[in-house]
């Protein structure tokens, strides 16, 4: 199967298919606002502004990485970068490597002219750098789209499942050293969706990424996006048995800014987050940015006035929860001590 043919099939499954791990949750739920009677603050002034590599953002959230390659990307990504641009949000691509093969098909992933103010992020599997690739095709996925950062993703897990899965993931570490070192831009490490361990963060951070996007369970699975993909009852029952697999949101968010972030560090949290209320709930327990992939694909995928409407909802839902703690700007949303764990 052509990689075009395997990013359409990703698409098609993510929309029509229930793709959700199974008895796993991002951990949100866990946790509430103590609302305060008198918050003492006005709701106009509340500001959800924020600063990333020298781009302001009016919202704390970034439209995660999740496509492109294939004919119908080209329309999302487009529809996602309208909405960025308009609505002040951060976005990454889905992984360049079908373009950074098939030059032809770079256009499914170019949205910098819709969108020129916003930090927009460039994308390749890290496995790839034992794969042939190095510095150099890093560079060209970034010069590609005009991006501030790239990402590498790390989709273990995935790869195993996957019947054309790349599974050489030895030695790593030193190679994504070598890419945050020379690509010229920050590098963003990122999941998936299964979460970013302690032990893998320290690791992480020691090779220099700049951010992590700790993609934890609880919202879409890969293994069963890739269960629908398997010809085989073989390779179907594997992909299955790993449905409930990862380390939840707000466990890996925690446990990682809890053990501390190294200074001028980034910390992103993404994976089950659905509505403002968990971008509050996820700004609160420590992270920098807050991200949303399906949502936003399902959106898209219709116009990017859908998509722009789901973005203005989602920050109406964070300013008004800001404003009934009390939390004027993101500064005091992080610091604040009304935010718990139910007993």
């Amino acid at each position: 199967m052509t990689i075009e043919n395997r990013k359409a099939d990703h698409i098609r499954i993510c929309l029509e298919e229930d793709v959700s791990g199974r008895a796993i949750t991002a951990g949100f739920e866990r946790y509430r606002f103590i609302h305060q009677a008198l918050p003492e603050i006005n709701l106009s002034d509340v500001d959800t502004s924020t600063e990333l590599w020298g781009r302001r953002l009016k919202l704390p959230m970034l439209i995660s990485s999740m496509t492109g390659g294939a004919p119908r990307a080209e329309e999302i990504n487009r529809n996602l970068a309208t909405a960025a641009q308009e609505l002040g949000l951060a976005m990454g691509v889905g992984s360049q490597r079908a373009a950074l093969q098939h030059p032809e098909l770079a256009p499914t992933y170019q949205v910098r002219a819709l969108a020129p103010d916003i930090a927009l992020f460039a994308n390749i599997g890290a496995v790839q750098l034992n794969y042939t690739y190095g510095v150099a095709e890093c560079r060209r996925a970034v010069d590609m789209i005009e991006a501030d950062a790239l990402i590498l993703h790390l989709n273990a897990l995935q790869e195993a499942v996957q019947p054309e899965g790349d599974t050489n993931f030895a030695g790593l570490a030193h190679k994504i050293a070598q890419v945050c070192r020379e690509v010229g831009v920050p590098v963003i490490a990122k999941e998936v969706g299964w979460g970013v361990s302690l032990q893998a963060a320290r690791m992480l951070w020691e090779a220099g990424v700049s951010a992590i996007d700790v993609a934890g369970a609880g919202g879409t699975s890969w293994t069963q996006v890739e269960r629908h993909r398997i010809p085989t009852e073989h390779g179907q029952l594997i992909a299955e048995a790993f449905a409930d697999w990862g380390i939840p949101t707000t466990d890996s968010l925690l446990s990682i800014r809890q053990a501390g972030v190294p200074e001028g560090k980034r910390l992103f949290a993404s994976g089950g987050i659905r509505n403002g209320i968990d971008v509050a709930k996820a700004l609160a327990l420590g992270a920098d940015l807050a991200g949303m992939a399906r949502p936003f694909l399902k959106a898209a995928a219709i116009s990017a006035e859908d998509a722009v409407e789901l973005g203005k909802v989602i920050l109406d839902q964070l300013r008004i929860a800001m404003f009934a703690i009390g939390a004027a700007n993101l500064s005091q949303l992080r610091d604040t001590p009304h935010l718990v764990e139910k007993t």
